[in-house]
């Protein structure tokens, strides 16, 4: 049998300059404004009287229907992928709120204004609904359109040992004294 040349899969469409997203949900969060929510979802170090808070992921029944949800409540945590729908301007530099007072890269950052206003969040999950998925310790925003979820997993999503470059610099110079909230970031904005 004669050998295949390989396929240009690539190379058979037009690269795409710019993409259309459809929001598949809604998140419902108890914030409201940015000042008082979380830089990030998880806290590297807990205080022993923290709460975070509780907050509902709504999908929307016409475009994902209920079963998309199906064996969803045997993960523990679930990445959001969401746009930061009041974010219309960004700078290519910005300063991170912890550690010198230094301007980095925007890239280089977790700064909700980049070019395109993409979040990406993982939360605990605490049960799963027909088209609700009811979630602990959140970043975002009420009203939060919600463009994707995935499952967090373990194996594939944690890489505790990576280098965090600047981020592992401003961790040493900062005593758990100072800041009880480690790399997740002080929870107020």
């Amino acid at each position: 049998m004669p050998k295949r040349p390989p396929k240009h899969y690539s190379q058979a469409v037009d690269f795409p300059c710019e993409v259309t997203l459809r929001a598949i949900g809604i998140v419902r969060s108890p914030y409201t404004e940015r000042h008082g929510t979380p830089r990030q979802s998880q806290l590297s170090t807990v205080p022993s009287d923290y709460n975070p808070a509780i907050a509902r992921i709504e999908l929307f029944p016409d475009v994902v229907p209920a079963i998309a949800l199906k064996d969803l409540e045997g993960f523990e945590y679930l990445w959001v992928i969401a746009w930061l729908h009041l974010n219309h301007h960004w700078n290519p530099t910005v300063m991170p709120p912890r550690g010198p007072r230094v301007r980095r890269g925007t890239l280089a950052t977790r700064a909700p204004h980049r070019p395109n206003p993409i979040s990406l969040s993982v939360t605990r999950i605490l049960k799963v609904e027909a088209g609700v998925i009811h979630v602990e310790g959140i970043d975002l925003l009420d009203q939060t359109p919600v463009l994707d979820i995935k499952p967090y997993i373990p194996y594939c999503d944690a890489f505790p040992q990576a280098k965090s470059g600047y981020v592992d610099e401003a961790e040493k110079a900062v005593s758990t004294e100072d800041d009880i909230f480690g790399q997740a970031g002080h929870p107020f904005k």
